[in-house]
């Protein structure tokens, strides 16, 4: 089930910044951070001199939306990302990055993260042949991941072959064709794609 945060778009304009939930409107000048670049609300032009606690709870929140995850979920990964060798914020966004739901909208399946998220949960994946619904699926190196061929047909795939033809894909990811992909490497996005302080992150669930 898609979690119901509140109004998306909402999200973006608390974090400050553009966190890509809704697809292509996020690069459309429709987008309300463009319009309106301050928190909601109606003191949300208002200028407050954050707190430290709050600013780490600010960048924990967008990382939360940005996955679209709930709050034990991410407090689950920080622990385990913690008991790793190596630095935890390294750790934290690779376990990210390696959910099923994930690697499906890095390889241009799905408009958006939660779309991601609905298309998994719905059983239209299959990693390495066999139909996988959990969207927090720890995907592997050398899994591929596939739109279930039964599954091609749906109106929500209309021009798949022409989107995933422009998507530029992150090193860790090959397309095998539209409608297949797979992981070639442990994935460790530049920090500069993820538009969240993790070191703020990690320093709010070490308090």
């Amino acid at each position: 089930m898609a979690i119901a945060f509140d109004h998306v778009c909402a999200r973006c304009r608390l974090a400050g910044a553009k966190l890509f939930l809704k697809g292509e409107k996020c690069f459309t000048p429709k987008c309300p951070i463009v319009q309106r670049p301050y928190p909601p609300g109606i003191h949300g032009q208002r200028r407050r001199a954050p707190t430290e606690y709050g600013a780490q709870l600010k960048e924990k929140q967008a990382l939360r939306a940005i996955y679209n995850i709930r709050e034990r979920q991410l407090q689950r990964y920080f622990r385990e990302a913690r008991s790793e060798r190596g630095v935890t914020a390294d750790a934290l966004i690779t376990r990210l990055e390696s959910r099923l739901d994930r690697i499906v909208y890095r390889l241009g399946f799905a408009h958006s993260q939660a779309h991601a998220r609905q298309l998994v949960h719905h059983g239209l994946m299959a990693v390495n042949g066999r139909r996988v619904d959990l969207p927090s699926y720890p995907v592997k190196v050398n899994d591929v991941i596939q739109i279930k061929e039964a599954k091609r047909g749906k109106p929500i795939f209309t021009n798949l072959a022409e989107r995933t033809a422009t998507k530029t894909l992150p090193s860790w990811l090959k397309r095998e064709d539209p409608w297949t992909g797979k992981v070639i490497d442990v994935p460790r996005p530049d920090p500069a794609e993820i538009p969240v302080d993790l070191r703020a992150v990690v320093e709010f669930y070490s308090r």
